[in-house]
């Protein structure tokens, strides 16, 4: 059956897990799971701060167990976190985070939220961290959730005070502490109110913990215990828990799997007193909305159903469906609908999917696709049409029982259709704290919802059922099998420098190239290289579809000059006609999470090289992902990653000027304890040595310098903090570059993190700092010659530096290399 379809698809956000991607039943045990939950009227929602700061056996005790409709509200994306995985930083992290997320709900079975905060890096209190964020935006983001989610009980993570050990976890309890209070007032945040009613939930808790030397628990407390094995799982809530924590992986944040019952505690914070459960005072039945009679017939279905036979439960819930239409409470009978729909969908074995063969389209293109449709089910389904902006395609098929219907169509994307990002990063937010948010309906929720969609209407026995299947793109991969993902909707062409800085000729001149990355054909175009005003132009471009064009870039001096300062961004814009094409393609793909897009402006930052280096050869081991080895190689140096070979002797690294560790190398690099000494020996023999921050935990080797020195927590957040120098006639601060404090203006987001704290007396540290109200830190950065050679040890977040093309850091960084030359 072949039919043309034209369809409007408003493509504005991300929704690329498999599970989004189809619509497929689940097993019996979660179908029973489900069952068990559309019994209980009752909503928990946990608050904290970042990814991976929720109590994961928390959630899947309250899921899996109690069966209770539960979610967590995270405050950020988690910007601000170390990439262990990548060199992702910022909103790319954010994005890589939201979707580890996403993944570890789908193992706990918990929903997800967020703020439209954006995570600044490590605070150190509440002061610091609402310099930064708008206390009453986020007020108003989580009373938005609570007033949209309509919780009972509301769980925070964390105490509004230091005990909470971070600011922002701190932060994330006061901002609970207030939307609760304002949540049930119609005159707080009263623009709510045109699409949400008010909601007052019963109370506010603190789910104590001991973190190390930090006990918030008393024996007072409410105590409940969590763990218990779950036979239909296979495991106890606190195993699911370490599975659902280690999806974590940009983080490092893997957890154990703990088997065993273990207790939580919990304090009120405000709200109805409790003693003897989470729920004191609260009807978690049917009986809520007067209903008991529905309660009594799902446990009634319950008690019969079948796990080999699932669609045996179908009459018995079509006509509950009809029950619960007929409930009174508006919230409650949409909410239960919905998840009733579900269980009848999962019952009859119902799968559908719509899949073509390109991950990729255009606005104005026309796409073929696949629609699969299949039920297993004695219970007739019968397809009645699929539906998409008022157009539909009759089907009129009975399905057989676990019998495939399949059809080829035909998808018109038209001219204008938005491209696939997510919302948050569609524009800047109004400062650099907060994202933006196109629209208030979009707010808490972890992506757009997918517009890149059709209705699918059918019956099941004489009900009706609309069903939302949305436009994938599938392949065949030869070791994963298949590969289902959202179709990415682009611009017909991706402009985009080949590096994110660029250094400007001794000469003043620069040198660069562009490619251009076309999705359809393009005649007669022109590339235009502007900062502020054009300064170059190259027309009559000729571009194929699907086939790179990469122009070399050659800007004199003169043109440089007329910018007016020193440093200073390009940007490429193709035109073509009356369009205009300014935007790169930015992909992640790692195979814990989905394939992610998202677009930034075809810019790159330029630098005027301020600095000089006596080195030329310089070597690099790789740690947890940074642009060290790129920005070495973009300032002119030769750079060579190492690798086991080449730590057979300490002669093997002789050819080397300098060696310089990527961050995290001693925790992420297995190899560390076996290379380690061979470092040190080249150290002896009159090399040097820079060794970039690593973390406390997961070290390799304890010995990472030539004399011993600890690691601590200790660190400075303030980006802006006052550096003063212990020895300013130090060779490191005077060659080949005086360094200066003008050297550290301009500093993102900290100074630098996980200071060494003790350190033998052969180090001599460089530099002093604190965060304002504490003791001076002297830890950042070490130095100490060892034989004929030169050790460094600097925390000092140069992984930020470089990307951001801080000039001082560059400076720095330089003299570390070249202290041997």
């Amino acid at each position: 059956m072949h039919r043309k379809i034209g369809i409007l698809i408003f493509l504005i956000s991300l929704s690329y897990a498999i599970e989004a991607q189809q619509v497929r039943p689940s097993a019996s045990a979660e179908i029973h799971h489900e069952l068990l939950q559309l019994n209980k009227l009752v909503k928990v929602l946990y608050f904290a701060a970042h990814p991976d700061d929720e109590n994961t056996r928390l959630l899947s005790w309250l899921v899996n167990d109690q069966n209770i409709n539960t979610a967590y509200l995270s405050l950020t994306r988690g910007d601000g976190g170390q990439n262990i995985i990548g060199r992702e930083q910022g909103p790319a992290l954010g994005l890589i985070r939201t979707y580890e997320l996403l993944e570890a709900r789908k193992i706990d079975g918990a929903g997800q939220f967020f703020t439209r905060a954006v995570d600044f890096g490590f605070s150190k209190n509440t002061t610091e961290t609402f310099k930064h964020w708008n206390e009453n935006i986020l007020t108003g983001d989580a009373v938005w959730t609570i007033r949209h989610f309509r919780p009972d009980v509301i769980i925070c993570r964390f105490p509004p005070d230091a005990r909470a050990g971070h600011g922002q976890h701190a932060a994330s309890a006061v901002i609970a502490e207030k939307a609760f209070k304002a949540a049930g007032d119609k005159g707080q945040f009263s623009e709510h109110l045109k699409y949400l009613q008010t909601w007052q939930p019963k109370r506010i808790l603190l789910n104590s913990y001991r973190f190390g030397n930090n006990n918030t628990t008393s024996e007072s407390q409410l105590k409940i215990a969590t763990g218990q094995y779950k036979p239909q799982m296979g495991m106890g809530y606190g195993e699911l828990a370490g599975i659902s924590r280690s999806v974590h992986k940009s983080q490092g944040a893997g957890t154990p799997s703990v088997a065993g019952i273990q207790t939580e505690y919990f304090a009120l914070v405000d709200g109805q007193p409790l003693s003897a459960s989470l729920f004191d005072g609260i009807d978690v039945s049917w009986n809520r909305v007067g209903r008991k009679d529905i309660g009594d017939q799902i446990n009634d279905i319950i008690q019969k159903f079948n796990y080999n036979r699932p669609d045996l439960s179908l009459p018995h819930l079509l006509k509950l469906r009809k029950q619960i239409a007929q409930v009174k409470d508006n919230f409650w009978r949409k909410e239960k609908l919905t998840e009733l729909d579900k269980i009848i969908l999962d019952c009859s074995g119902f799968m559908a999917e719509m899949f073509c063969n390109q991950p990729e389209a255009v606005a104005g293109s026309s796409i073929p696709f696949t629609l699969n449709v299949i039920a297993r089910s004695a219970t007739p389904v019968q397809l009645k049409a699929l539906k998409w902006n008022g157009i539909s395609a009759n089907l009129h098929t009975r399905l057989g029982n676990d019998s495939l219907f399949s059809s080829k169509q035909q998808i018109d994307i038209p001219v204008g259709t938005p491209l696939a990002e997510p919302y948050w990063l569609t524009k800047p937010g109004e400062d650099a704290d907060h994202y933006y948010l196109p629209s208030d309906t979009l707010n808490g929720l972890p992506e757009s919802p997918s517009r890149t969609r059709a209705l699918l209407s059918c019956t099941i026995g004489e009900e009706s059922f609309d069903i939302n299947v949305p436009l994938s793109y599938k392949r065949l991969d030869p070791v994963k099998g298949d590969v289902t993902e959202a179709l990415r909707i682009v611009p017909a062409v991706m402009p985009g420098f080949t590096h994110q800085l660029l250094i400007s000729n001794d000469d003043g001149s620069l040198n660069t190239e562009v490619r251009l990355h076309p999705l359809k054909d393009i005649t007669n175009a022109s590339l235009s290289i502007e900062s502020g005003r054009p300064l170059l132009t190259i027309s009559h471009l000729n571009l194929k579809a699907g086939i790179d064009t990469v122009l070399p870039v050659k800007i004199p001096k003169n043109s440089l000059m007329q910018t007016g300062t020193k440093e200073f961004t390009l940007k490429a814009v193709l035109n073509d006609g009356d369009n205009r094409y300014d935007k790169t393609q930015q992909l992640i793909a790692y195979d814990h999470i989905p394939t992610l897009q998202y677009f930034t402006p075809a810019e790159t930052r330029v630098l005027n090289k301020n600095w000089k280096s006596t080195v030329s050869k310089i070597a690099y081991i790789e740690g947890a992902g940074d642009y060290t080895a790129d920005f070495l190689r973009l300032a002119g140096l030769s750079v060579t990653i190492l690798k086991d070979e080449d730590f057979t002797s300490a002669a093997n690294l002789k050819q080397y000027d300098a060696i310089i560790t990527g961050v995290r190398a001693v925790n992420t690099e297995k190899r560390m304890n076996y290379w380690l000494p061979v470092l040190h020996q080249y150290v002896q023999n009159g090399g040097t040595l820079v060794v970039q921050y690593n973390t406390v935990q997961g070290l390799t080797s304890d010995n990472i310098g030539p004399y011993p020195f600890s690691l601590g927590n200790a660190r400075v957040t303030e980006e802006n903090a006052e550096v003063n120098f212990l020895n300013p006639s130090h060779r490191l601060l005077n060659y080949p570059n005086k360094i200066t404090k003008d050297d550290f203006k301009g500093w993102v987001q900290e100074r630098g993190l996980y200071f060494p704290v003790t350190w033998d007396n052969h180090y001599e540290p460089l530099f002093e700092m604190n965060d304002t109200g504490e003791a001076p830190l002297k830890g950042c950065t070490l130095y100490t010659t060892y034989g004929k050679g030169h050790y460094i040890y600097s925390s000092l977040s140069f992984f930020r530096q470089l990307p951001a093309g801080n000039t001082g850091a560059v400076r720095l960084l330089m003299n570390m290399l070249s202290v041997g030359k």
